[in-house]
């Protein structure tokens, strides 16, 4: 009897954790290249802005995209594609991709925690949405229309 039981407790655990990991990857994956609001203007705190010299480049004349990369990422070549179409299609919005291990500071002051992460820019360089793994095109372009003002 006392075998049956733990072959019953066995199978219960084993439900219990499939149903903890599909519910897991349901919620990743609705999430997983959402342009969010960050968490800072959410809570009435100070925009994360970025300069020029942490980018190592010139901030695009209407708005940037930012991309955290990391040397073995595959998502990150669909997202360069992505931010590089978009960029491409709409006039004063520059593309820069940077590599987080380069980047350690900045990665850690974002609290950046998996690539690809994606930042939207205005054109002073404030943080205006954010996203962990590869955005959609249309989202990239909906997103470009909250930081340049007259588009």
């Amino acid at each position: 009897m006392r075998g049956l039981s733990l072959a019953m407790e066995g199978v219960l655990v084993a439900a219990v954790v499939l149903a903890a990991a599909t519910v897991f990857g349901l919620i990743r994956r609705r999430r997983d290249g959402a342009l969010r609001e960050t968490s800072r203007a959410r809570e009435g705190g100070g925009v994360h802005t970025l300069n020029p010299n942490e980018l190592g480049t010139d901030l695009g004349t209407r708005a940037t995209l930012v991309q955290f990369s990391s040397a073995f990422c595959a998502p990150c070549r669909a997202t360069r594609r992505v931010l590089g179409d978009v960029a491409g299609m709409v006039d004063g919005v520059a593309h820069v991709e940077l590599d987080a291990e380069s980047h350690l500071e900045l990665v850690r002051r974002l609290n950046v925690i998996r690539t690809p992460t994606v930042l939207i820019l205005d054109a002073a360089g404030r943080v205006v949405r954010r996203a962990a793994g590869t955005p959609r095109k249309a989202d990239v372009i909906a997103a470009l229309g909250l930081a340049i003002p007259d588009a």
